[in-house]
């Protein structure tokens, strides 16, 4: 592990997450990967509920050489011991653009609740209570929210040592970056990636994806009831029928 992102989600994580990997050469950890891996959904809930105890950073992390975005955020001091020689990044914004922003997170969340056939989403959702947004006492208010944004940038500053720790605004792109990694600097645009259009899409693409699954199991298993149905009734016909449907789907 080499960098730590103590940034807030929607302050440029995901910018720097493809930064990172292209700098280090390695995987970067950022609440995209945290949305497929149901093991790492189940663990970053249990952390939470138990009041940060008995996480295992280095077993969470093996494959990762960074790790940016929330739930990582709120939690970089643990990582700051786990891993003494890595670096530090506090991603930064304007405060009420932050907000603004902020809030397409907080509502696809409370969305995933009632995607009723799709328990993955409430997981995470359910983790996302419990090890994120419990940070913020009301979540949907513009003041609290940005106070507790600011605090968080605050006590980042002095508690990381000066020499390990890099505020960085992903506006002022390769440069401050680069320096602070002592890495040479792409011949390339810095990314801009993660907007509130492309987060939409990436969520609910991913609802999309497993609803479509998941409908599609839901479609197999009536088949498989119709064909014992018609078998148990002595339907050969209308059995082999339905056999030959299912294994169309399959």
């Amino acid at each position: 592990m080499k960098v730590i992102g103590a940034g807030f989600g929607r302050t440029g994580t995901d910018s720097l997450k493809e930064a990172l990997e292209l700098l280090l050469g390695g995987r970067c950890y950022h609440m995209k990967e945290v949305i497929d891996a149901p093991d790492h959904v189940q663990r970053w809930y249990e952390f939470g509920r138990r009041g940060r105890v008995d996480m295992d950073w280095h077993a969470l992390l093996a494959d990762y050489v960074a790790a940016v975005d929330w739930p990582v955020a709120n939690y970089y001091r643990e990582l700051m011991a786990a891993f003494p020689d890595a670096k530090v990044i506090l991603t930064v914004r304007d405060p009420d653009r932050w907000f603004d922003s902020f809030q397409v997170l907080v509502r696809l969340t409370a969305a995933m609740r009632w995607v009723a056939l799709l328990p993955k989403f409430r997981r995470f959702a359910r983790m996302v209570d419990t090890a994120v947004w419990h940070i913020f006492d009301e979540r949907t208010s513009r003041a609290h929210a940005i106070d507790v944004f600011n605090r968080h940038n605050e006590e980042v500053k002095k508690h990381v040592p000066k020499d390990r720790l890099l505020v960085f605004d992903v506006r002022d792109g390769w440069a401050p970056l680069c320096e602070f990694l002592g890495v040479p600097a792409p011949d390339i645009p810095f990314p801009h990636n993660n907007t509130r259009g492309e987060v939409q899409r990436f969520t609910w693409g991913r609802v999309a994806r497993d609803l479509v699954r998941a409908l599609g199991w839901i479609l197999i298993a009536a088949l498989l009831a119709y064909l014992i149905l018609r078998l148990v009734s002595g339907d050969a016909p209308a059995a082999m029928d339905g056999a030959t449907r299912l294994a169309a789907l399959a």
